[in-house]
């Protein structure tokens, strides 16, 4: 089963855009795959709470990136 987990900050990605992202890679993994693949792709979309990830030994915020 292709399997693709997106991860977010909190509030930075509207339900139209998870939409988009479900229904973009979904057509990617039935490119590669082919049309078999597609009722049994996955796609899960989170969110995380700010300060609740980092990078490089580093908390990444919403301030620290200039998106609050």
């Amino acid at each position: 089963m292709p399997f693709a987990n997106f991860k977010f900050p909190a509030g930075v990605v509207d339900a139209a855009r998870k939409e988009e992202i479900i229904h973009r890679t979904t057509a990617m993994f039935v490119e590669y795959f082919g049309e078999q693949a597609r009722p049994y792709s996955m796609v899960l979309v989170e969110e995380v709470a700010d300060g609740g990830w980092g990078r490089a030994d580093e908390t990444l915020t919403l301030a620290k990136m200039g998106l609050a």
